[in-house]
Parts: structure tokens; sequence; C-alpha cells
């Protein structure tokens, strides 16, 4: 069983290998002399009199390189940058921001006023590219209430990921409270031809989530939103200033299909669901696995989800008797923060599969793309069916560990943490289940 959880190690690891953005992104946007071919769009770089670029997300500095790598050598441009981090080496033209995740932070305040002041001067004869990924929300953020403070903005963020919602639920929120979300810059964009190229597993159909959708029409409400706040009780949790403008009315719509600022606007999935899953498959096959792939439980409830993926591999073992077996899950998972311990969703969802799989020959693990899990340094933790076991020779208790959201120190004290920095990707979650024939 041992065998098994570094083989999920190496699953992982493989599949993280097989997902390079600069590469992707000259493959799937192509430049013939002054063409430009992006998808089934082409646009003539004759056209436009200047070309922005605006890069918000983890893995927003892969974005650019690709990018700067299609549009050189004659083409130059200018733009802003929102990230975890700083880069290796910087884009001449552009200003970089080390902005707060998940947490917004002041430079996450800084990057939205920048990106704002940027569009401002756009005009009919600016392209606009949008490098889009995950993490954007928190990495970019500016309240529309002028009188609410960074220290505001930051109690919003944090009552909202805490409150237990969804992450559709969170995002109709903020949408409605942000100045840069929900369609905003494209709006702030005005007449400019605006493509946003993003990299995201969220589903077909809900694009608009990344990032909370600041290029795109939002197909949430107010009502919506307010329902929200209401059902989570999260006026009591946000702060005065907020809750004054939310009492006088001031929570406008979000921009529509029919918008005019959405018709010369264009939007193309540089990686996303299968790019993650397809190298995930062949790696576990190329290890003899039957591989099977399932996203059913994007946005679960994380017992929820534990409970339903276990059982799916089970009946794939019974199905293919005698054989190894890997079952493939991706999305992200919902895990109200219960405790004040140290963790995130991915190493709940194996904290919380431990008991289900004990004794048992089965390996699970989870972890972000982006090598972040929560508030841990890790990207999240793998255990086996010898995992409970263990447990208690050190005396840990996992249900007690999951009550107080202590996952990473749980799998810590076991060696089981999944420990490698920022990647500079981002497709959300890979959640990997082996079971040994």
């Amino acid at each position: 069983m041992a065998d098994l959880k570094q083989l999920a190690r190496q699953i992982f690891q493989e599949t993280l290998a097989a997902i390079d953005i600069p590469v992707t992104m000259q493959r799937k946007l192509r430049r013939e002399r002054t063409r430009l071919v992006c998808g089934e769009k082409t646009f003539d770089l004759r056209d436009y009199e200047q070309i922005r670029v605006v890069a918000a997300g983890k893995a927003a500095h892969a974005m650019v390189e690709g990018l700067a790598k299609v549009l050189a050598p004659f083409i130059r441009f200018a733009g802003v940058v929102a990230a975890p981090t700083l880069p290796q080496k910087q884009v001449q033209g552009l200003k970089y921001f080390a902005a707060g995740h998940p947490v917004p932070n002041e430079e996450s305040w800084k990057a939205a006023e920048a990106i704002l002041a940027l569009l401002k001067k756009c005009n009919g004869k600016t392209l606009v590219f949008f490098l889009l990924s995950g993490g954007g929300s928190a990495l970019v953020e500016l309240p529309l209430d002028a009188r609410q403070t960074l220290e505001d903005v930051q109690q919003t963020h944090h009552a909202l990921v805490t409150c237990g919602a969804s992450i559709d639920e969170i995002n109709t929120v903020r949408k409605h409270l942000s100045a840069v979300k929900g369609g905003r810059l494209a709006i702030a964009a005005g007449k400019a031809t605006k493509i946003t190229l993003g990299v995201t597993d969220v589903p077909v159909g809900k694009e608009s989530a990344l990032a909370s959708g600041p290029t795109l029409p939002d197909p949430t409400t107010v009502v919506e939103a307010n329902r929200s706040i209401a059902e989570y009780r999260l006026a009591e949790k946000f702060p005065a200033t907020l809750r004054r403008w939310l009492d006088e009315g001031k929570m406008p719509e979000t921009p529509k299909v029919g918008d005019p600022a959405f018709r010369n606007a264009h939007f193309s999935l540089l990686l996303g669901m299968d790019d993650l899953f397809h190298p995930a498959h062949r790696a576990a096959e190329a290890e003899g696995f039957i591989a099977c792939c399932d996203n059913a439980t994007d946005d679960w409830p994380v017992d929820k989800a534990a409970e339903y993926l276990v059982r799916q591999l089970e009946e794939l073992q019974k199905i293919n008797h005698g054989q190894r077996v890997a079952l493939i899950a991706d999305g992200e998972v919902s895990s109200p923060v219960t405790g004040n311990g140290v963790g995130g969703r991915n190493s709940a969802f194996v904290l919380a599969c431990v008991e289900k799989i004990a004794g048992k020959k089965m390996a699970v693990l989870s972890a972000g793309t982006d090598g972040i899990d929560g508030n841990s340094p890790a990207a999240g933790a793998v255990a086996n069916g010898q995992t409970l076991d263990l447990s208690r020779k050190f005396g840990l208790d996992p249900a007690d560990a999951f009550r107080r959201s202590d996952a990473h120190t749980f799998f810590s004290r076991l060696d089981d943490v999944i420990v490698m920095g920022p990647t500079g990707n981002n497709l959300r979650d890979l959640r990997i289940l082996l079971a040994d024939r």
C-alpha cells in the first residue's frame, strides 16, 4: 500500500509536467505574419494602434511568457500583471504586483486601480488581452463602494470563503460587490477589442466563475446575491461600511448579455478540464491501472464527495475484478472552516477518506495544481489503507483533526503532505484514487 501512495504522487507529478502553459499558448494562439488566429477568430494586428495586457491569476507569469513569445519580436505591449509572486524575469512594458491570495492585500487593491487606469485609456483601436487563471478573484480586487477600506475588503472576503457557501454562491456575491468582477473590466475597456484567454477547469457554461468573470456577461443577479447573503447570515459577518452600503440599496446589477461592451469581446479556453484529465488518465494507465475520470463532485461538500468517490472506486474495482483501478476527479470541494488549524480543502478531502479506506488496498491523493492548499504550505496530502492505524500510533484522531480544520498538521506528522511550492499553473484541484487487486 505504501507503493500505492508513491504511485499516486507520481501520477500527480507527471500530470503537472504535461501541462505547459507557454507551449500551449503558442499552439492555440497562432501568429501568421500580421494575423493572429485564436480559435475560430482571426485578428489583423494592423487594425490596432496599441496592444494592452491584463494578466491575473496563479498562472499569470506563464501566460504572459507564452503571449510574449507569440507576439515577439516586433510587437510591444503595455499592461498589468497580478500574481502571488513576482516573476524571475519581467517582460518590458508590464507593471507587476505581488498580490494577495487567498486573501486580497494592498497589492491586490493597487493592481485593480492600475488595471482600471490602463483600460480607461483604451479605444476602438486598442486590442486588449485578458489572461485569466485561478486565484484572480483575490489577486485583483476593489470595492464598488469607495468608503470601504482594504481591511473591510479582507473581512468581507474571509466571511465569504468560510461561510460554507458553494463557490457559485460566493462568486455571485463578490461579483456584485466588486468594481472589477462580473463583467466590469469589459465595461471599463469600452470599445476596445477584447480577447480573454482562460486557464481553468470550470465546467462548460460556467466560464464566468473564472476570476469571478471580469470580462464576461454575468448570469447572476442582485436577487441571488441577496439570497446568499441572507441564507449564510453574511451581513452580521460583513464590516459596518458594507452593511450600511447594502442597507442603502446601493448594490447595482452586473453587466448582462447584450451590453455593447461585449460585442467586440471574445473568450477562449487555453487549458481546461480535459487538459487535466487526459495526462492524469494516461499516467495512471501507464502504471497498469484501468482508469476512469469523474467530475461529478465539483463543488460538493467534502464529506459527500469523499463518500461518493470512494464508493465509485469500489464499484470500479468490482467491475474490473483482479485488476488495478484508478479514479481521477477534478474541481473543487466545499470545506467550511470550523477550527483554527492548518490545512485546506485538499488535505481535508483526504482526511475525510482515511476511515473509509482503512484496511483496504487503496490510496487517495488530493492536491491543488497551483501547489497551494488553503492556509498550509502544502498542495495537499495522500493516504492509504494503513493511515488510520498509523495515525493512532501517533496519538492522532482524524475526526478531531477534521473538526479543527487541521488536516495539514495531521498529515505532516505522518510525512504524507505534498509540498512543492507555487507551480505557476492553476487548473484547480486533482484527486487520484487508486485500488490494488
